[in-house]
């Protein structure tokens, strides 16, 4: 059957992109998508929808003067209709709003230009925007944006995120407060008479299908009669805030499915973009592909889910693509590459450098250690180091940057100090970079794995009454509601004590360091003790306490030596954190490292115990997720540098 060339029909109301495969219909000229028909079914988008809530683009924004990740949410509904490409090989459409003056206070003081691609021969479609801030405008935080597709409640039931996270799931109806039973926020709700019996009793919350970036390139739906499957694919994480490990919303019980671009989840105001008066930027989110498949009679409908990855990895290689006409997109001979290795220096680990394995080496504006992960302006380009610690960057944008990375089992982060510039088609080797990670003697005790997660140490059972059934004897049980309540009900009267030597990280230590709710509603912080035998103390000199934490919501991390009751602690945190990733069932947010200088003089030959407050007590969701405490012997004079 030969290939029909793509067809271009303008109507009043409504443009019609028809390449013979599938038939998208947006409006005109707001450019929201209304309309896909593929597979003998009319529309795959939610027909019951009033046609601006089915295929969109959407912000949140807010006044400079703002705190928090809250504002004014905004559909982009574009005024002007331009036709960039039209052949039988591609079509692509710009739909864009402009900002001038007298929209001040109306509308986020942006340019936005929509771009929709449709190619011959292709199952799926294209879409990326373009957001320009001039230099003499306002400022502004832009607190959210993403592209959002709902689709057809009676159709699409199954939804699939990885090979492990896949399920039939509950209608939005079961949502609804005669069906559903909202609980301690309204995300999550108690499904206690849903149209389909088989969901009574589980907890629905879009934030249990959250994915860290780095994992998240493709995700959606299944419609089983006739199969149908429905596919956002992220071909590349670099115009994603955060870097790869920042966690995000992907598909949830709508059937809703996201290609989130900015977002607050599992970071806080942190990873807010706060453009200022005087700033001028630019940004391209995208091209993400909106992919449709179908099976033959017969064929399993969810082997589509197998069908998606294939295709995402066709995307991947794809990228950067070369038929974007917008010249803020840059192609491949636009961009370029760095190479090299690290490698690591731990001395009182291995005289001999040890290669980063599986590092995550990347390159983002430049600025201090660790900042990439607070960055959320700018583009970011990240690969992970092999076995032996080499590396290879592709496909960067001009400009300069500086290389950060972070290698798992070891703490904190690296930052090669000279600032790489790219420019067009350079392929940069810059050799080998050494990561000497903090340490300033031998290892007395170390609790977790140094990987910016707390998975592994003890995650409880939910409560039977509030279960997902997807996360039943599943690796990320973290991901079940309410979790945070069985800590008052693992230790009712004391708090956590974890002795060194005799204790199991992986079920002694309770994955977050919650608060505790009290008789009166109300809820304190809790003090954890790790003790602790030195057989001999060096009162002279200095012990090093690390502390690496995977996680924080407005909380005081607090350091006591041997007396829990002396009113000014040895170290504080101050107030730190706003992740939310308790309530969000992520099992990190951003990472911190605190280094914590103890006198031999604070400690006894003999037994010792360190105290761990969390001393903030507002509400069930304040906590701290450790990610790696070590506690580190005075250093070794004649050890080898």
């Amino acid at each position: 059957m030969a290939i029909v060339g793509v067809q271009l029909t303008i109507e009043d109301h409504h443009v019609v992109i028809d390449n013979g495969i599938l038939r998208v219909t947006l409006s005109n000229p707001e450019g929201i998508v209304t309309g896909i028909q593929y597979n003998d079914i009319d529309n795959l988008l939610e027909v019951l929808n009033d046609e601006s809530n089915r295929g969109y683009w959407d912000l949140v924004w807010s006044s400079p003067t703002s705190t928090g990740t809250t504002g004014r949410f905004d559909v982009i509904k574009a005024t002007t209709l331009r036709i960039v490409v039209e052949n039988e090989d591609q079509v692509e459409l710009s739909f864009s709003r402009t900002w001038d003056t007298s929209l001040e206070g109306k509308l986020v003081p942006l340019n936005i230009d929509k771009r929709f691609i449709m190619l011959r021969g292709s199952s799926g479609f294209y879409s990326y925007a373009i957001y320009e801030h001039l230099q003499d405008w306002p400022a502004f935080n832009l607190d959210e944006t993403r592209i959002a597709f709902k689709l057809r409640k009676d159709k699409f039931h199954y939804m699939a995120m990885a090979d492990n996270r896949q399920r039939d799931m509950p209608l939005p109806d079961d949502r609804l407060p005669s069906r559903g039973q909202a609980l301690a926020y309204p995300e999550a709700v108690l499904l206690v008479n849903p149209v389909e019996p088989e969901f009574k009793g589980e907890v629905d919350d879009k934030y249990q299908y959250s994915c860290d970036n780095k994992d998240s390139q493709v995700h959606g739906w299944i419609c089983k009669d006739p199969a149908v499957g429905f596919w956002l694919v992220t071909p590349s994480n670099e115009f994603r805030s955060g870097g790869p490990v920042k966690q995000n919303l992907t598909s949830h019980v709508g059937p809703t499915t996201l290609a989130v671009f900015v977002s607050a989840h599992y970071s806080g105001e942190d990873l807010v973009p706060k453009l200022n008066s005087g700033e001028a930027w630019k940004k391209v989110f995208g091209p993400i592909f909106i992919y449709l498949n179908s099976a033959y009679d017969g064929d399993d409908p969810l082997n589509l889910w197998q069908d998606a990855k294939l295709q995402m990895l066709v995307e991947v290689q794809s990228w950067p693509y070369s038929f974007p006409e917008s010249e803020d997109f840059p192609k491949w001979d636009q961009r370029g590459n760095v190479s090299g290795r690290l490698l690591v220096r731990e001395r009182y680990i291995s005289d001999d450098y040890i290669s980063a394995k599986g590092a995550y080496v990347g390159l983002a504006s430049p600025g201090d250690i660790g900042s990439w992960q607070r960055e959320s302006k700018n583009y970011q380009f990240w690969a992970k180091a092999d076995d032996d610690g080499y590396f290879c960057i592709s496909n960067i944008h001009i400009g300069d940057y500086n290389v950060y990375a972070w290698v798992p089992g070891f703490i904190g982060d690296y930052k090669y100090d000279v600032v790489v510039t790219i420019t067009e088609g350079s392929d940069i080797d810059i050799g080998d970079l050494v990561y000497e990670p903090p340490r300033d003697g031998p290892t007395l005790w170390e609790i977790g794995i140094p990987d910016r997660s707390a998975a592994e140490f003890y995650v409880p059972d939910p409560n039977p009454k509030y279960i997902n059934k997807l996360y039943a004897n599943h690796p990320d049980k973290f991901r079940q509601y309410g979790l945070w309540e069985r800590y008052a009900e693992l230790y009712p009267d004391k708090d956590l004590v974890f002795t060194v030597g005799v204790s199991d990280y992986t079920k002694d230590w309770f994955f977050a360091q919650v608060t505790r709710k009290k008789d009166d509603n109300t809820y304190q912080g809790t003090t954890w003790q790790i003790k602790f035998h030195l057989n001999n103390v060096n009162k002279n000199s200095t012990y090093k306490l690390r502390l690496a934490l995977a996680s924080a919501t407005f909380s005081e991390l607090q350091v006591r030596v041997n007396d829990p009751k002396v009113n000014h602690p040895l170290f504080s945190s101050g107030l730190i954190g706003r992740d939310n990733s308790i309530a969000r069932h992520g099992i990190h947010g951003l990472y911190w490292l605190y280094n914590v200088d103890i006198s031999g003089a604070r400690f006894v030959e003999g037994d010792n115990t360190i105290f761990l407050t969390q001393a903030r007590g507002n509400g069930p969701f304040l906590a701290i997720m450790y990610d790696y405490i070590r506690l580190e012997g005075p250093p070794i004079i004649n050890k080898k540098i």
